[in-house]
C-alpha cells in the first residue's frame, strides 16, 4: 500500500526560486532600529547589548536559548499608546501576546488596561493586582466556570461572542446579584490583508456575531432585554499585523451603521467602539510600521467622521494592541551548533531552539531577521536557514537570512521582535524545555518567567 508523504516535508524543504529572498544587506553587523528593541546596541567590542548588558554575559548566566525583554522599550511603548489615545480613550493590552505577572504590574503602573482570554490569563492578571473593573474577557468559548469568575470578580467587560452566551453571561451576573457590562463582538466582512489564519473579520470563521443577515442587530435585541447585562457599545476586530488603515474605516463604518440602527430602533445610543488590535510591527527591514500617533489620529477621525454623518454623538474608543507593544521589545538568544553548507542551495544554520519556542515561522509562514550578535565580522555573506532540533523539516526559525560565512559553532545569533506570541506558543515538543524570559533594564536583569526543568516536566507526569 502506497503511502503519501506528510506535507509539511515537501513544502518546507523547496528550494526558493531565484529572486524570492532579498540581496544581502551592505552590513551584515548592523542592528537596524526599526526591528531591534530601542537600547540594543554594539559595544567597543562588537558584541551586541540590551539595557547596557552584553548578549555574551546574559548567555553565560541565563543560557540560551532565551528571550530578552527590554523592560525600558516596553514601558516606553505603554506610554506612547496611552498619550496618543489620551484620556478620552481605552488602551487595552492584548495580553494572549505575552502576560507575566511583571509585565501586568507594568502595565498597570503605565496606565495601560488589559484584555484576558481564557481563565488562565485572567488569574495572571488579577494576582499581579491589575484592577478588575481594568480588565476586559474575551474568547468565542468561554466556559460557565470562565464567565463565572470573571463576573465575581467585577471584570469592566466581558465581550459576548454568541447568542449562548448572551445567556451564559447574564444567567451568571443574575444568580450573582450583579449586572455586567458587556460589547457585543461583530463581524464586519472586512478581510484585512493579512494570512488567512489571522484574518478575523470575515463571515466564514468562528469568533463573534456576523452583521450580515441582522444576527448583530439581533444580539442587540436579546442582551438589552436581559436584566444582568449592561449593553456599553459593540466590538470589532479585522485581524493581525496589518498596516493598511483602508480596513479600519470599513470596518468603523460598518459598526457606526449598527450604532444608527440601534439608536433608531431602541432610543438608545451605545457609548463605546472598541476596534480592536491587530496593528502590525516590522519583523523585518521591509517592514513599515505605523506610530501610534498615527493610529489614534487616523481612527479618531474615522470613527468621527462616520458618527458625525449618522448624527450620533462619539463614543468612547477603546483599541487593544498587544503584538504593536510587546513585539518589538525582546529578542530571542541561541546559540549555534551544526552548520551544513549545501552547495549551491544554501546553508542551514541549527541552532539549541526551533519550533517549541517559536513555532510561526511554521504556522504563520511568518518573517524574522537574525544577526550575529557575539562578535562582528567581515565574512562574505552566505544565504542561510535556520533551523531548530526538533525533528521536523518544518522546524524553521527564520527561513532565508544572510550570515557571515565565516559563522562558527558556539556563535550566539539573536532574533529579534519575538516578544508577541513566541513564548505564549511555546510548546514541549519533543519533551524540550520553555526558556526563560528575562527583562533587561538600566544594567540590571532579572528572570521574570522562569526556564522550565526537566523536574517539572516529571511534575505533571504522574504515570
Amino acid at each position: 500500500m502506497s503511502r503519501s508523504a506528510h506535507p509539511a516535508g515537501p513544502r518546507h524543504a523547496d528550494v526558493l526560486p531565484e529572486g524570492h529572498y532579498s540581496a544581502p544587506p551592505a552590513d551584515l553587523n548592523a542592528l537596524d532600529p526599526k526591528v531591534w528593541s530601542r537600547t540594543v546596541e554594539r559595544d567597543e567590542r562588537g558584541v551586541a547589548t540590551v539595557g547596557g548588558i552584553a548578549v555574551t554575559d546574559l548567555a553565560e548566566e541565563f543560557g540560551t536559548p532565551a528571550y530578552f525583554l527590554d523592560e525600558a522599550d516596553f514601558r516606553a511603548r505603554c506610554r506612547a499608546w496611552a498619550e496618543a489615545f489620551g484620556p478620552d480613550a481605552d488602551v487595552f493590552y492584548a495580553g494572549k501576546a505575552f502576560l507575566s505577572r511583571a509585565v501586568v504590574r507594568w502595565l498597570k503602573e503605565e496606565g495601560l488596561n488589559l484584555d484576558v482570554c481564557s481563565g488562565g490569563e485572567l488569574t495572571t492578571a488579577l494576582s499581579a493586582g491589575m484592577p478588575a473593573e481594568r480588565i476586559a474577557f474575551h474568547g468565542n468559548n468561554k466556559s460557565e466556570e470562565e464567565i463565572e469568575k470573571a463576573v465575581s470578580a467585577g471584570v469592566g467587560r466581558i465581550v459576548l461572542d454568541s447568542f449562548q452566551e448572551i445567556v451564559r453571561v447574564a444567567h451568571a451576573a443574575q444568580s450573582l446579584g450583579k449586572r455586567q457590562r458587556v460589547q457585543i463582538r461583530v463581524t464586519v466582512g472586512v478581510e484585512a490583508h493579512t494570512h488567512e489564519f489571522i484574518a478575523t473579520a470575515h463571515e466564514d470563521q468562528k469568533f463573534g456575531i456576523a452583521l450580515a443577515g441582522g444576527q448583530a442587530a439581533e444580539a442587540v435585541r436579546r442582551a438589552l432585554k436581559l436584566d444582568g447585562l449592561e449593553l456599553v457599545g459593540i466590538h470589532s476586530h479585522i485581524g493581525s499585523q496589518i498596516f493598511d488603515m483602508a480596513g479600519f474605516e470599513v470596518s468603523a463604518r460598518r459598526v457606526v451603521q449598527l450604532l444608527t440602527e440601534v439608536r433608531d430602533e431602541h432610543g438608545v445610543e451605545l457609548p463605546e467602539i472598541d476596534l480592536g488590535g491587530g496593528l502590525g510591527i516590522a519583523y523585518t527591514s521591509e517592514d513599515d510600521p505605523r506610530e501610534p500617533h498615527e493610529i489614534a489620529k487616523a481612527l479618531n477621525e474615522i470613527v468621527s467622521r462616520e458618527c458625525e454623518a449618522a448624527g450620533l454623538r462619539t463614543p468612547r474608543i477603546s483599541v487593544e494592541p498587544g503584538r504593536a507593544i510587546v513585539g518589538p521589545t525582546a529578542f530571542t538568544l541561541y546559540r549555534v551548533g551544526t552548520i551544513k553548507p549545501l552547495d549551491g542551495l544554501r546553508t542551514y544554520v541549527s541552532v539549541d531552539g526551533g519550533m517549541s519556542d517559536n513555532i510561526r515561522t511554521a504556522l504563520y509562514d511568518a518573517e524574522y531577521s537574525v544577526g550575529l550578535v557575539s562578535r562582528t565580522s567581515d565574512a562574505e555573506p552566505m544565504l542561510s536557514r535556520v533551523v531548530g532540533k526538533h525533528c521536523e523539516s518544518g522546524d524553521i526559525v527564520v527561513r532565508d537570512a544572510f550570515l557571515p560565512s565565516d559563522l562558527a559553532p558556539g556563535d550566539l545569533l539573536a532574533v529579534p521582535a519575538t516578544g508577541a506570541y513566541c513564548r505564549s506558543m511555546a510548546s514541549n515538543y519533543n519533551h524540550a524545555l520553555r526558556p526563560p524570559v528575562v527583562a533587561v533594564r538600566d544594567g540590571e536583569a532579572r528572570v521574570v518567567v522562569r526556564r522550565e526543568t526537566e523536574e517539572d516536566l516529571l511534575r505533571l507526569d504522574v504515570g
